[in-house]
């Protein structure tokens, strides 16, 4: 069978499973919807975790990304590596101990303020927005290959159905949803990586065949290298990034990482303060499977892609590269007329582009491996987009119904009403969210390295400072949120919208990239917060109390009920 017979089969049958547990998983409350109950199973939840923190950006884009920048791509490994350790050891026990449903609910009782609450929703779902963004646009890319069909319309699929599993199950049908999608997406990202390890390298483990030697003797990074300076490109394993702007971008993730209120509230469906700490755990060893796999697959992908198109005939390209030409995401001008592919490093000559979200999906088919291995990525691709925007798209319609509705604007609406409206307002965010997919502000990796940036800049000196300094009150929140999200979100888009020319980088503060402010914006929000403070009433003594007690959870084994 062909590829996309095999496509529809193994993806048709994904998106069944994921139907049916929606439909036996829908939610009939709004502590259904909102945190599945409160009783998942640690390593229901871990698996759950993983899914929805490896997204289009972790499974389609990641390795793309180390593919075509090589060292300096390793920056986006580290820093979403770092920051789930991060997340999950500094942050989800005591947040899990506070048991509230939301991350505004934390900042909005911890800062005995509405306005703290308010603005803290208006930071969830501007993350959440950006960050769905890439996922939906990971949709259109899988399903405009593999399907045939424009982008806009595999964004609109997508949309589809995400709203169905989303919408009626809430996060009851989201957690057992990912359960299944990460069983999906692991064996969809291992499989063909150990097809290509073992066909270019007699080894089982693609983590060593990424180190390890060809089977003409010569090793897998040093022919890359070679490959890379006879075609005129940067060598793979030579960083070119200034090394304060490495570190600031590895930074925003990690420190971003731990303010997803997505991720975050991942924590709060357990029953036990401990099962937060094991399902952290669980979810750590699962996520450690792909991200130690990921250097290993764009090394691969880049060898063989090389070896496949440079200075080879454009007639006798494989089928692979017509279809994806068909897309759009890979072009070829032939500039020279000599009806080859020149793919080099200098772009006055350079005949190739491609865009580098394709790597992952198109792997198999440059490995040429068998088909039903390339219609199972693009149901992996599929299943690490869906994941993480069903998370996401529960963040927005939770911080609209719970936080600004129920808390805020009709405390005594019924319970049967807010779930109508948790759930009208995921309606509205899908519909956002697919927007957005087909009208990208860039590639996957890159606008989700922006939400990470922005949640860092936001989320994350509310929480700590909140759960670790007890004189930390409600102003300096509120106004260390305020500009640390201003100034960061200010930085993005002048640079990348207002002034992206090639020369912007010339002008970046302190050569800090967009995607790396984030980490300056957390700073600015830590100093103006402290600062603030500082000047400011001390909290109440009850809310001091409160920070005692989470910050030091005793019998943590005990059940903390969700209220």
């Amino acid at each position: 069978m062909d590829v996309q017979i095999w496509t529809y089969i193994i993806v048709g049958l994904s998106f069944a499973l994921y139907i049916g547990i929606a439909v036996w998983s829908r939610a009939s409350s709004t502590k259904d919807f909102y945190v599945a109950g409160g009783g998942v199973h640690p390593l229901a939840n871990g698996m759950a975790t993983a899914a929805d923190w490896m997204s289009a950006a972790s499974f389609i884009s990641m390795a793309g990304i180390i593919s075509f920048m090589g060292y300096d791509g390793s920056v986006y490994l580290m820093g979403w590596t770092g920051g789930y350790v991060l997340l999950a050891l500094l942050l989800a026990p005591y947040l899990r101990k506070f048991g509230k449903f939301t991350v505004p609910d934390f900042i909005g009782d911890r800062y005995y303020s509405n306005t703290a609450r308010t603005v803290a929703v208006v930071c969830a779902i501007f993350i959440s927005f950006t960050y769905v963004a890439g996922q939906m646009r990971g949709v259109g890319v899988v399903f405009s290959r593999f399907l045939e069909v424009p982008v806009e319309w595999g964004v609109i699929i997508g949309m589809f159905i995400v709203f169905f599993y989303a919408v009626l199950g809430g996060m009851k049908g989201i957690t057992y949803t990912q359960v299944a999608q990460f069983c999906v997406l692991i064996f969809a990202y291992m499989v063909p990586a150990i097809f290509i390890a073992l066909q270019l390298t007699d080894t089982l483990l693609p983590q060593l065949g990424f180190v390890g030697t060809l089977k003409d003797g010569s090793f897998l990074l040093d022919k890359l290298d070679g490959l890379h300076q006879e075609l005129g490109f940067a060598a793979y394993t030579s960083g070119s990034k200034d090394v304060f702007d490495v570190f600031c971008i590895t930074a925003a993730l990690m420190i971003g990482t731990a303010g997803l209120p997505h991720v975050i509230v991942r924590f709060f469906t357990v029953p036990r303060v401990k099962d937060a700490r094991t399902s952290a755990g669980y979810a750590l060893i699962f996520i450690a499977i792909l991200y130690t796999t990921a250097p290993a697959i764009a090394a691969f992908a880049r060898t063989n892609l090389i070896d496949t198109v440079s200075n080879k005939p454009y007639d006798t390209m494989p089928e692979w590269f017509s279809k994806w030409e068909s897309t759009g995401l890979i072009t070829y001008e032939d500039k020279n007329n000599d009806g080859k592919i020149q793919y080099v490093g200098d772009a006055a000559y350079n005949e190739l582009q491609i865009d580098r979200d394709i790597m992952v999906l198109a792997n198999p088919e440059i490995a040429q491996l068998p088909n039903w291995v390339i219609a199972l990525v693009a149901a992996g691709g599929l299943a690490a987009a869906l994941s993480t925007a069903a998370g996401l798209l529960l963040v927005i319609s939770t911080a609209v119904s719970h936080d600004l509705i129920k808390k805020q604007l009709a405390p005594n609406i019924s319970e049967g009403k807010e779930l109508m409206w948790a759930r009208m307002a995921a309606g509205a965010a899908v519909i956002v969210a697919g927007y957005f997919g087909i009208n990208p502000p860039g590639f996957v990796a890159q606008v989700v390295a922006f939400a990470f940036g922005l949640a860092a800049a936001s989320f994350f000196p509310a929480i700590v400072l909140g759960i670790f300094y007890k004189r930390m009150n409600k102003e300096g929140a509120i106004a260390g949120m305020v500009i640390g999200l201003l100034f960061t979100m200010s930085y993005i888009i002048y640079f990348k919208f207002i002034f992206s020319g090639a020369d912007a980088a010339d002008h970046w503060w302190l050569g800090v990239s967009p995607e790396g402010i984030g980490a300056v914006g957390m700073v600015i929000n830590f100093v103006v917060s402290m600062v603030i403070s500082a000047f400011t009433p001390a909290p109440p003594d009850e809310i001091q109390d409160m920070v005692e007690d989470i910050r030091y959870p005793r019998g943590a084994a005990k059940e903390v009920k969700v209220h």
